[in-house]
C-alpha cells in the first residue's frame, strides 16, 4: 500500500475556504497575502497548492511585499518550483500596479505642511529602486505639490545632480515658489554622506537668487526617511 502523502487540491477545499471564492463570499479585505498572491498564481505545483506556494513566496521575503516587490523574473523562477515565466510576470505586474497606484496623484493637490507630508508624496516613487534617483516637488504658495520631476537617475552609490537641469524645471512652472528635494540610499543608510550636504547647501543658495525657496532634502530609504529640515542641517 502506498503511504506516500500528496497535497490536497484547493479544488477540495471547502467553498469558503477557497481563496476566489472566500474573495466573493467575504470580501477581499477578508484574504491574507498568500491568498491573495494565490489567486494571481491561479495554480500551484505537484508539491504545493497554490496558497501554499504563495505562503512560500511570501515567506522568502519575510512577508514583506516592497521586498517582493524588488523581486525580478529570473529571481522568482529560479527560486520556486511551480513558478514559471507566466506567473513570475502576473507577480511583478501586480506589484507594479500597486506602486502606480500609490503614486497616482489625488484629483485635490496635496498640502505639505511636514516632512511627513513630503515623504508619503515621494516615497512610492523612491524607496523600492535598486539605483538612485533624484526628484523634486514643485510646491505654490500655498504649499500645494503642483508636480513632481526626475532630475537624475544614477547607480547604486549616487546620481549627479545639474543644478541648472534642476532649476530650468523648476522655472517650467511659473506657480511654484519652493520645491523639497529627495534621493533614495539604496543601501537603507538613511543619513547624508558629505556629497549630499554640499549639494543641499549649492542648491539652497542658487535657489535662494531665484526667489526659490529649498524647503527641504530627503533621503529616502526602504523603512524611513531623513529630513534636512527637520534635523535642522538644511
Amino acid at each position: 500500500m502506498d503511504y506516500t502523502p500528496t497535497t490536497l487540491s484547493i479544488k477540495a477545499w471547502a467553498e469558503e475556504d477557497r481563496p476566489r471564492e472566500k474573495f466573493l463570499l467575504k470580501g477581499k479585505q477578508n484574504l491574507s497575502d498568500a491568498e491573495l498572491l494565490a489567486i494571481l498564481l491561479g495554480s500551484g505545483s505537484k508539491e504545493d497548492t497554490a496558497v501554499s506556494l504563495a505562503q512560500k513566496i511570501l515567506q522568502s521575503v519575510n512577508n514583506d511585499l516592497n521586498e517582493l516587490g524588488k523581486r525580478t523574473i529570473p529571481t522568482l523562477i529560479k527560486g520556486f518550483n511551480g513558478v514559471g515565466q507566466a506567473k513570475a510576470v502576473t507577480i511583478a505586474a501586480a506589484m507594479e500596479l500597486g506602486r502606480r497606484r500609490q503614486m497616482t496623484d489625488i484629483k485635490e493637490k496635496p498640502k505639505v505642511i511636514s516632512s511627513q507630508d513630503a515623504y508619503h508624496i515621494i516615497a512610492p516613487i523612491l524607496m523600492d529602486l535598486p539605483h538612485e534617483e533624484f526628484w523634486i516637488l514643485l510646491l505654490n504658495r500655498g504649499n500645494k505639490v503642483l508636480a513632481k520631476e526626475q532630475i537624475s537617475s544614477g547607480g547604486t552609490t549616487g546620481t549627479v545632480v545639474d543644478a541648472k537641469v534642476l532649476f530650468r524645471k523648476v522655472l517650467s512652472h511659473p506657480s511654484i515658489t519652493s520645491i523639497i528635494l529627495a534621493h533614495n540610499h539604496p543601501s537603507g543608510n538613511l543619513f547624508p554622506s558629505e556629497a549630499d550636504k554640499e549639494l543641499t547647501k549649492k542648491l539652497k543658495t542658487a535657489g535662494k537668487t531665484l526667489d526659490i525657496d529649498v524647503l527641504d532634502h530627503l533621503i529616502i530609504g526602504e523603512k524611513g526617511y531623513y529630513s534636512f529640515a527637520d534635523e535642522g542641517v538644511l
